[in-house]
């Protein structure tokens, strides 16, 4: 068939037009996906924490939630990175290997992340805590710091062990710390202990023998308490026995308030109660621990920060 010149034109200007979107495709073709951040997430804190139920309770999510996004991850990559055995899981090889650049990753992306809300509510400050720390240091100095200071916004989350701030939304760490441990952290108080008791008991305890026909309380936290203090002062006297258990300090001191027995009190926690008189301490024998109430924070305050004026006046407090 013949083509009229002027068709020839256009049929020829089509074919370029195809070549050019042929050639355009070609140069631009679809990227290949990356795998989902929420399984790096999981794949990361599992292998770090070596335990898919730490993990989950770390991410918030149920330990099937994170089997899935690893699942998911070894489907991407092609690759097992946990061993599954009756003990546990551990890492593949391949795992162990890619760990240490999953940690700094995203050590890095908290650390930035944490800059972004401190840098965007400089007053708004998060201190994590003991329930014991929480609730007999740091709650009763609120009150004078929103006095002092009106403009912060201070929050409380009371936790048994220290947070790791670097991917722990808190500014402060308020814990009792072994000294050898705290590096640029500051310290509030040294951790002293002695036994404390109601007024009442505290008449008939003369010497530490007097204690066999007293109840002996104790915080699950610091059970050893009784049989550090009794060996640096009443060594071979054997006095130590058992007695009622709290899980919570604070509820130890009630009872103690309550006349149920004698405790050892923390000089940093107890030191307010037998200001007022609610608590003797009867001996004087008193045990310095190794460690210390101390104050942490992920980087060195700046003098003038709205976070270091506010470490400064709780510490400031317990001069």
């Amino acid at each position: 068939m013949r083509v009229e010149p002027a068709n020839e034109i256009c049929y020829l200007f089509a074919l370029d037009f195809l070549c050019l979107k042929r050639s355009a495709m070609a140069v631009a073709p679809p990227r290949p996906k990356m795998p989902p951040l929420n399984a790096l997430k999981a794949f990361e804190a599992a292998a770090r924490l070596t335990s898919f139920s730490a993990a989950a309770d770390e991410l918030c999510v149920t330990p099937a939630a994170v089997a899935q996004q690893i699942k998911s991850l070894e489907t991407w990559t092609g690759k097992k990175l946990f061993k599954r055995n009756a003990k546990g899981v551990e890492l593949t090889p391949l795992g162990a290997q890619v760990l240490p650049g999953f940690m700094a990753a995203f050590d890095a992306l908290a650390v930035t992340v944490q800059t972004l809300r401190t840098t965007a509510n400089p007053q708004d400050i998060r201190i994590a805590a003991t329930p014991s720390i929480a609730q007999l240091w740091v709650s009763p100095r609120l009150p004078a710091l929103r006095a002092a200071m009106p403009e912060m916004s201070v929050s409380i989350t009371a936790m048994e062990a220290p947070p790791n701030l670097a991917r722990e939304p808190f500014d402060l760490a308020i814990f009792f710390q072994i000294k050898d441990t705290i590096g640029s952290d500051i310290i509030a108080a040294p951790d002293i202990i002695f036994p404390v008791c109601a007024p009442e008991i505290a008449k008939d305890l003369k010497a530490p023998g007097d204690l066999t026909a007293q109840s002996m309380l104790f915080d699950t936290t610091w059970k050893s308490d009784w049989e550090t203090w009794l060996v640096e002062a009443a060594p071979g006297q054997n006095l130590l026995k058992s007695g009622p258990e709290y899980s919570l300090y604070s509820l130890a001191l009630e009872e103690c308030k309550n006349g149920a027995g004698v405790l050892i009190g923390h000089e940093t926690l107890v030191c307010p109660l037998l200001e007022s008189g609610q608590l003797v301490a009867p001996f004087k024998a008193k045990v310095a621990l190794p460690s210390a109430l101390t104050v942490h924070s992920l980087k060195p305050l700046q003098d003038g920060s709205p976070l270091k004026q506010v470490a400064d006046f709780l510490v400031a407090l317990t001069m």
